[in-house]
């Protein structure tokens, strides 16, 4: 048995590499549009991506989940925010469907729903929310709901008004979380993926601190559990998440910078959670690091990394679906790098590249 275990060992060794798909998006002076790249996942080598699409303002990118339609945030000829809808290729090339306006100002942000349906998008420049009902051939549909944020807060350029951030569907895709950087909430709603709808959750969602600015969220994936990065505070708020009633009760509050880090100019942007819910991720532009925290059995955070020299401007990154890599954009250096992933603590180690990508913003893997 021992001889046999030691040919499986050797076996596993020698299986060739796969390369796992991901797409980039661009938000900047460089932008050219969406980008497809590719990552080897055993060397973590990053190919030279090539442009899939040219679009403008494409700063988010999402994948339906049957993998063949990507969505991106677009500005309309109006000036309007906007979603545009991309049918992918067999041959890796892809296909304009359509674009729908979102009703609101510079969309940023958008997810789509678990049923492959719905596609919500978050308005920065307006400070509102949308749902647009997805069709068959995965192209768009005009939105069938609209809420748009009230308020400001304590910054005096930042808060002057809503600037919602961030869509995210929780688990059940029942519930829609919100939030906004302008007043200091994240917002919950409840979401009818039948009808693309969203009304008032029973619960206000969650307040935060003044000044903190709530930029982007994630859901953990087994726990009732969420996490918000908070752009101006540069700090990680966890929440118990109350799958009933929509509400997120604070229970933790870390900082994503060294004690000693210079804190001016400094802003949280990306969050995500491991496929496995041991570790937490979180990107810091200016200090140009990710914060990684392990990920306690109560969903409590404990700083065990900061991983320094990433791409300079770190707006967005993502994590391959198997947990193991780490694809970092930067939106000012306009390159990215990949990091591997420990799979026992989820620590990063540099694999030193700079591949580039004109003005870099997110980055999503294929499944």
């Amino acid at each position: 048995m021992k001889y046999l275990a030691l040919i499986f060992i050797g076996l596993t060794s020698v299986l060739p590499a796969r390369e796992v798909t991901f797409y980039v998006g661009t938000l900047g002076p460089e932008a050219q549009g969406i980008w497809r790249g590719t990552l080897d996942d055993q060397t973590g080598k990053i190919s030279a991506p090539v442009l899939l699409a040219e679009i403008n303002k494409a700063s988010f990118l999402a994948l339906r989940p049957d993998g063949q339609t990507l969505y991106a945030t677009t500005e309309m000829s109006d000036g309007s925010g906007g979603v545009a809808a991309f049918k992918l290729n067999a041959d890796g090339t892809a296909k304009l469907l359509n674009a729908q306006t979102t009703g609101g100002k510079n969309c940023n942000h958008l997810a789509v729903d678990a049923t492959g349906k719905n596609c919500a998008a978050a308005n920065y420049g307006s400070g509102s929310v949308a749902s647009l009902p997805i069709k068959v051939d995965g192209s768009l549909a005009e939105f069938s709901a609209f809420i748009q944020h009230e308020g400001k807060s304590v910054h005096p350029t930042r808060q002057k008004g809503p600037h919602a951030h961030g869509v995210y569907f929780d688990a059940t895709n029942k519930f829609l979380a919100v939030p906004d950087l302008g007043i200091d909430q994240i917002k919950v709603y409840r979401f009818d993926a039948a009808g693309g709808k969203l009304s008032p959750a029973d619960s206000v969602g969650a307040i935060q601190k003044p000044g903190d600015a709530p930029r982007h969220l994630v859901f953990h994936p087994t726990q009732p559990r969420a996490y918000a990065c908070n752009e101006l505070a540069l700090t990680v708020t966890a929440f118990h998440f109350d799958g009933k009633t929509g509400a997120l009760n604070p229970f933790q509050v870390i900082d994503t910078l060294p004690a000693a880090a210079e804190r001016k100019g400094a802003s949280t942007a990306e969050i995500f959670c491991s496929p496995h819910g041991k570790n937490l991720y979180v990107s810091n532009r200016i200090h140009d690091s990710i914060a990684v925290y392990s990920i306690g059995t109560d969903g409590s955070l404990k700083l065990i990394q900061h991983q320094m020299g990433v791409p300079a401007t770190p707006r967005g990154f993502g994590l391959s679906p198997d947990g193991h890599w780490l694809v970092c954009a930067g939106q000012k250096s306009g390159t990215l790098n990949a990091y591997r992933i420990n799979p026992e603590s989820g620590m990063l180690t540099d694999t030193q590249q700079a591949v580039k990508v004109g003005s870099a913003s997110c980055v999503v893997f294929a499944q």
